[in-house]
């Protein structure tokens, strides 16, 4: 019988699961999306939900909750500064999973775990300047 038997122990020892658990929502509040494994993307779910509500308490105990959780500094005011607020009006279901195939290793399962209203950012390319060809050319007529 499964009684009281919910979560995932992902293949490790308590302590080395809560600080894979500590990484993974801390750095789903830092970059706002993260790939990972299904697995632990469900795990970490309910703890990355449970931060964004101490987040919009905005209290000294719920800083503290966070902060004593989070690994970094920058996470817990990010958390607080810019993420609670985005999420004041909504009650629950701050994060969303989507499968994203197969890893190319060792062949899990992936999936992205981000926050809802997430919108991928891309990167500014720089313009390589073409460089003239004129002055090759003439060095090597000069030389023949």
């Amino acid at each position: 019988m499964r009684h009281l038997n919910s979560g995932s122990k992902l293949g490790r020892q308590p302590a080395h699961r809560r600080a894979t658990l500590r990484a993974l929502v801390t750095n789903v509040i830092i970059y706002e999306s993260i790939c990972t494994t299904i697995a632990r993307a469900r795990a970490a779910r309910p703890l990355v939900e449970h931060m964004i509500t101490l987040g919009k308490r905005d209290t000294l105990h719920s800083r503290r909750q966070a902060a004593a959780f989070l690994m970094t500094p920058l996470a817990t005011k990010k958390l607080f500064a810019d993420i609670a607020p985005r999420f004041s009006q909504r009650n629950g279901g701050y994060t969303r999973i989507i499968k994203a195939g197969y890893r190319f290793g060792d062949g899990a399962h992936e999936a992205i775990l981000e926050l809802v209203g997430y919108k991928l950012k891309k990167k500014e390319t720089k313009k390589k300047e073409k460089v003239e060809e004129a002055e090759p050319a003439e060095t090597a007529k000069a030389k023949a």
